[in-house]
């Protein structure tokens, strides 16, 4: 019996804590499932003017309407897309027509477009509100001179364009963008990566549970060997 006790007592502690890690993700799934659905609801809702004073965690994703002016300069902010490779978001100043100068982001463009001269002034822009956590301690800093930016830097940018440190992520505008493609706020980018990992667990669970059984069963054919 002592010959078993010791792979028994390892094989049930080993799976009891694979199981525990594969329940505790898939409670993580429901909850990370929740979260996204409230953040999707609030990106589609109705919506509403731009508050006086937006807070980066109360109106993260807020679905805001401006009508105003769209200026002349842009930044232009080096990303990929699968559908289409290399290219540029564009950023540019929006001022309301109550005075305010905020940031927009306009939307997608290909590598070869980025020369094209897009349509600006009066335009009313109906997107969400956005601070974008891109920057670490790896970005390069943005090529000015040639007006590649590679993350959005939004207290930069505000600083190089005159605005508030305030972004707008357009989904539809009364402008036709020449080559533009709306890159509205999705929750696309978000991980949720819980259900592989419960699967993992739960796979490693199994794998040791079988693994168990096999040694005590190797343990218990050499007991009955001559």
């Amino acid at each position: 019996m002592r010959r078993y006790l010791v792979p028994l007592i390892f094989g049930i502690a080993g799976t009891a804590v694979l199981v525990a890690l594969g329940v505790w993700q898939a409670q993580r799934l429901a909850w990370k499932e929740g979260v996204l659905a409230d953040i999707e609801a609030r990106i589609a809702a109705a919506p509403v003017a731009l508050p006086a004073d937006p807070d980066p965690v109360e109106d993260r994703y807020l679905p805001v309407r401006v009508s105003g002016e769209i200026g002349t300069r842009e930044l232009h902010v080096l990303v990929s897309m699968k559908s289409a490779g290399a290219g540029y978001r564009i950023i540019a100043p929006f001022e309301t027509d109550a005075g305010r100068r905020i940031l927009v982001d306009r939307g997608f463009v290909r590598n070869e477009d980025k020369a094209l001269d897009r349509p600006k002034g009066a335009a009313t822009l109906v997107g969400n509100l956005h601070w974008p956590d891109e920057i670490d301690g790896f970005t390069p800093d943005p090529d000015i001179a040639g007006n590649t930016w590679f993350a959005r830097d939004l207290p930069a940018m505000a600083a190089g364009l005159d605005t508030e440190p305030l972004l707008l992520v357009v989904r539809e505008s009364s402008l036709d963008g020449s080559g533009l493609l709306p890159l509205p706020v999705s929750t696309e980018g978000i991980p949720n990566d819980h259900l592989e990992y419960a699967v993992t667990w739960f796979g490693l669970a199994l794998v040791w549970a079988g693994m168990t059984i096999f040694l005590l069963w190797r343990i218990r054919q050499r007991k009955a060997e001559p």
